[in-house]
């Protein structure tokens, strides 16, 4: 297979990827509404944007992938009706809404980074952009594609011929405010807020903003368009999002930044991702049936353990999470690290021609639309070949681990179960003790005691482990 090839929702079609501007892929992923913990469902999404960054690297592409932070205007319906999330949240905690947005901010980082998630060249916040977005109504406004209501600004859909195309929806069949609420004043059930005025009757809003329009805040499908388009330009390369945004929030985006910036298309590829599955139901923070990367580490598993269950399906599948398979994906991980353990340090030549049919077909699973299931398939068939020499063994899976993330070059499988010893296990307990009460005398007593026994401990971002040396 010659280069990359991606399947374009868009077109509903596998296409050959080439960018825009020559050897430069701009990438924007549409991130979190930071108003709870992040639940593995959201970190699929992640995963899946950074396979397809790693992907785009390896065709030789500087990638620029911007990602955003919703922390305004993200309502309760997903679109223009109900309340703002985090202001919800906000009043959940007794916390303020800068709190609440810095809290899962920073979970959202911590979770991509333990994941291996390639940070974004830019991360932008919705209420860092007001002023892009303001002029992106105002722009509409001049140029007659929004209409005012007593409740805002809303895109008039119906001045968009293209509106339906995207999502493939039957307009016609629609009834008024079945798909973003009833909204009194709306002339198409369709038609979506680009500027919202506060309820006049639901009290204060903890975010408000000056505007020509009056004081009111953002609808959530502007700030998208409006910092995509200012650090990636008025037409760029790929957009990525799950397959819950495309009747809503990506239809919303393309109808509005097409009328605005007179471009067709306005992004050439668009890659969504399928839910996680839970028990047969999408794992949903209104739902409550969620599990977050924590929950995951409190039981046992490296964090990474997760991105190897990711990798088992295509990004286009619905995956099905349980112990069971969360349990099977640690498992498989920890055979791998322990090959990758094995054979990291060794020297001997390296016999190219080897390496060439792996290479080859680790290569062409990447492009078949980032099929990670086989691309991890070709890792093991490295890891089990008796034709390799441990150094070749190694040069494969450092390359591979390029795409995978999985830190194999780092990395260190659990202790097995035949290394368990309670005794070891309560000392390296009474160490970490020692530790968060910063009593570090103690702590480095008992690490000197155990080292004297040949027990190493390794403190990791996911908590100690020790093994013998």
């Amino acid at each position: 297979m010659e280069g990359l090839v991606l399947y374009n929702t868009r077109t509903r079609s596998k296409q050959a990827f080439a960018p825009i501007e020559a050897g430069h892929a701009r990438l924007y992923t549409c991130g979190p509404t930071v108003y709870a913990a992040p639940h593995i469902g959201n970190l699929r999404s992640n995963l899946f944007a950074d396979l397809l960054k790693r992907a785009l690297q390896l065709e030789g592409l500087r990638v620029t992938q911007v990602i955003n932070v919703t922390d305004v205007g993200h309502l309760t319906d997903d679109a223009d009706a109900g309340e703002d999330k985090i202001e919800q949240a906000a009043a959940r905690s007794g916390k303020s809404v800068a709190e609440i947005a810095d809290l899962y901010t920073a979970q959202w980082l911590a979770d991509r980074e333990r994941t291996q998630c390639l940070p974004p060249e830019v991360i932008c916040k919705a209420t860092d952009h007001i002023d892009e977005q303001i002029e992106m109504v105002r722009i509409l406004e001049a140029k007659g594609y929004s209409y005012r209501i007593d409740d805002g600004i809303y895109f008039d859909t119906a001045r968009f011929p293209g509106y339906a195309d995207f999502a493939r929806l039957n307009l016609e069949g629609q009834e008024s405010g079945a798909r973003i609420g009833d909204v009194p004043g709306k002339r198409n059930p369709s038609d979506f807020a680009l500027w919202k005025f506060p309820d006049p009757d639901g009290g204060k809003r903890l975010q408000e903003w000056d505007s020509p329009w009056g004081r009111g805040f953002p609808g959530w499908h502007l700030e998208c368009s409006a910092m995509s388009s200012k650090y990636l330009g008025e037409q760029f390369d790929i957009h990525t999002g799950g397959v819950d945004h495309i009747a809503v929030h990506h239809s919303n985006e393309i109808a509005q930044s097409e009328c605005c910036y007179d471009v067709h298309p306005w992004v050439a590829f668009w890659l969504h991702n399928e839910f996680l599955d839970l028990r047969g139901e999408k794992m949903s923070k209104s739902k409550g049936n969620v599990t977050v990367l924590d929950d995951l580490i409190a039981a046992g598993y490296p964090a990474l353990a997760f991105r190897y269950f990711f990798l088992q399906a295509h990004y286009r599948q619905q995956q099905v999470f349980s112990d069971e398979a969360m349990e099977a994906a640690a498992t498989g991980y920890d055979r791998l690290v322990g090959v990758a353990a094995e054979v990291r340090d060794a020297d001997g030549d390296i016999d190219p021609a080897k390496l060439t049919p792996f290479r080859e077909r680790f290569q062409q699973a990447v492009r078949d639309d980032l099929n990670a299931p086989r691309a991890l398939a070709t890792a093991w068939e490295v890891a089990r070949s008796g034709d390799l020499a441990p150094a070749e063994c190694w040069a494969l899976l450092r390359e591979f681990d390029a795409f995978l993330g999985l830190d194999l070059e780092h990395a260190e499988p659990r202790r097995s179960a035949s290394e368990s010893d309670p005794r070891i296990d309560a000392l390296v307990e009474q160490r970490q003790a020692a530790r968060a009460a910063k009593d570090f005398a103690e702590s480095d007593r008992i690490r000197d005691e155990l080292a004297a026994e040949g027990v190493v401990i390794e403190d990791t971002p996911d908590g100690p482990r020790w093994r013998r040396a």
